[in-house]
């Protein structure tokens, strides 16, 4: 049976609005992603990630920010309901919020209400779009703590944020998240600054959740370890457009674009143990600071003249794989020298499991 959507981002553009001009955070960006599929979003810090998700979930701040164009077309099939997310008034989107659509936000420690008992945040939600009761709002925070794993969690329900590892509470957000059961959950760097066991825990809940409630993940992070193990198809995002994208195998062993390229030759490998880290030289671009061509330009080891006049167009390759990279021009991609660059097949196929 084919699956459909649950959510497509057709054009989307954020902009803020600071006193040094219009800063254009997310330029153009379209994706979709289907029932119960997880989509991985990669990238450095800055290129775009978070602000496109906080677009999805209405949440970026305005001021400064704003969505300048484009839509977000959340559906629930089943209910044939569909929404345009960039342009729905914010008491209908509170009610899609947290409901049918969720968030596990970075840090923990921040998203928690340090004031408020477990229970009574993991509750809160479901007594406002399911109109229960107190006592129903507890069951339900034990029944959720039990189910990604939390020790003794009809006493965790009664405890402070603060008295909890980095771990558990972030098994508390995932289990605030999951406890509507959404069609969509969006996880923004669900694993940044914990150990790599509690990191295999939290990502094998995730995968658990995603198989056995159906629930669609956009997962988003800059470890392609991660993407490997979790993901069916990667965005790849450079500077606030999608430079890359197709399904997981395709992008990591056949990369298209130098900067995915890029950053799979910067993974450590396992017999490389006296070779120097490879790293992309230079930094990602301040938001708005390049008005013509090629973002990436600057960065990359294939630039020719053209990279510095215009800025690619997203060109179809073999199936869902697109590449946003005038190598890949059908009319413009001969003008450029055919030694191309590809990462070593070893460098990407040691992250993939057979």
């Amino acid at each position: 049976m084919e699956k459909k959507p649950v959510l497509e981002v057709n054009h989307l553009r954020t902009h803020f609005f600071t006193d040094d001009g219009e800063i254009p955070a997310v330029d153009d960006v379209s994706f979709y992603i289907n029932e119960g599929e997880v989509l991985g979003v990669v990238g450095e810090s800055g290129c775009g990630k978070s602000v496109t998700s906080l677009s999805i979930m209405g949440l970026v701040p305005n001021p400064p920010g704003k969505i300048v164009g484009g839509d977000i077309l959340f559906r629930r099939e089943e209910a044939g309901e569909e929404w345009n997310i960039a342009e729905l008034p914010g008491k209908e989107l509170r009610k899609i919020r947290g409901n049918q659509l969720s968030m596990i936000f970075q840090e923990p420690m921040t998203s928690l209400d340090p004031l408020y008992k477990i229970g009574f945040q993991i509750s809160e939600g479901l007594r406002r779009h399911f109109k229960i009761s107190k006592k129903e709002g507890r069951r339900k925070a034990v029944e959720m703590l039990e189910l990604v794993g939390i020790p003794r969690p009809s006493e965790v329900v009664d405890e402070y944020p603060h008295q909890l590892s980095g771990g558990m509470r972030q098994r508390v957000m995932i289990a605030m998240a999951m406890a509507s059961d959404p069609e969509l959950l969006i996880a923004d760097e669900p694993t940044t600054a914990l150990d790599v066991t509690i990191q295999a825990q939290i990502l094998e809940l995730m995968k658990r959740l995603n198989k056995e409630k159906g629930t669609a993940i956009m997962m988003i992070t800059h470890d392609l370890g991660v993407v490997a193990e979790m993901c069916d198809r990667v965005v790849v995002m450079y500077a606030g457009k999608v430079v890359e994208q197709g399904d997981v195998r395709t992008i990591l062993k056949n990369p298209k674009h130098p900067y995915t390229q890029g950053l799979i030759r910067s993974l450590p490998k396992l017999t490389g143990r006296d070779e120097r880290l490879y790293s992309i030289p230079g930094n990602v671009p301040k938001p708005g600071s390049i008005k013509r061509g090629c973002r990436f330009a600057a960065r990359c080891p294939e630039v020719f003249d053209r990279c510095v006049k215009e800025d690619p167009e997203l060109y179809s390759l073999e199936g869902e794989h697109a590449c946003r990279c005038f190598l890949y021009d059908p009319q413009g991609g001969e003008d450029h020298d055919e030694n191309r660059t590809t990462a070593p097949r070893h460098e990407s196929e040691e992250i993939l499991s057979d």
